[in-house]
């Protein structure tokens, strides 16, 4: 029970569905409220599908690619300690948010449900590298429900923040938000460094 919690801690940290919500009502802003459902529950579940499937099949991505679990444990690590930095410093970087050239491009399509929703700001290179650490954790039918349930939770938030995207800009303001991925990228800087130890310590310990 206690590593689901830390699971789930982590993703929803890395997705940020409060920076999420915010992206996502610039990106809608001027649109009818049934075109912002739309996109939102399209965006979702595009999401879930791709985490679902690096979840699934990211052990055996990893044994196809020859990469050992404790080099990506570290390798992870050293990622999500990058993106730690980026919400600590409030810094928007291709890791945490769309680039000003994607921002560009997104203005210009109808539908922004795969691209930039689902995929970079949903299922970005933060929270695949996540799925991919916690799926190498375990095995069994157990343990994939449980990660299933911890994926199935943080996306579930993810679109009612998106849902109440407006309410929840014009409570908290830039400000707000700022302050409240600072606070989460703390807690990311800490599990960060403890993915990067457990692969140290895991490697030396094979060795």
């Amino acid at each position: 029970m206690e590593h689901l919690i830390t699971d789930f801690v982590l993703l929803f940290i890395v997705i940020d569905p409060i920076g999420v919500a915010a992206t996502f009502t610039a990106l809608t802003h001027g649109a009818d409220h049934a075109y912002q459902r739309r996109m939102a529950i399209r965006g979702v579940l595009l999401a879930a599908g791709i985490l679902f499937a690096f979840g699934l099949g990211g052990k055996w991505l990893l044994s196809a690619l020859g990469i050992g679990i404790p080099a990506f444990r570290i390798a992870g690590g050293l990622l999500l300690l990058l993106l730690s930095i980026d919400m600590i410093l409030a810094r928007h970087t291709g890791l945490s948010s769309t680039t000003r050239s994607e921002e560009r491009e997104a203005s210009l399509r109808e539908d922004i449900s795969v691209f930039p929703l689902a995929f970079p700001l949903i299922a970005g290179p933060g929270a695949l590298t996540t799925i991919l650490l916690m799926a190498a954790a375990g095995t069994g039918p157990l343990f994939l429900a449980g990660l299933a349930i911890v994926l199935t939770a943080a996306l579930s938030i993810t679109l009612a923040a998106l849902f109440f995207s407006p309410r929840i800009l014009g409570l908290l303001g830039e400000t707000g938000i700022n302050v409240v991925n600072r606070l989460m990228g703390v807690i990311l800087t800490a599990l960060a460094v403890q993915y990067i130890l457990d692969g140290l310590k895991n490697s030396l310990f094979n060795h």
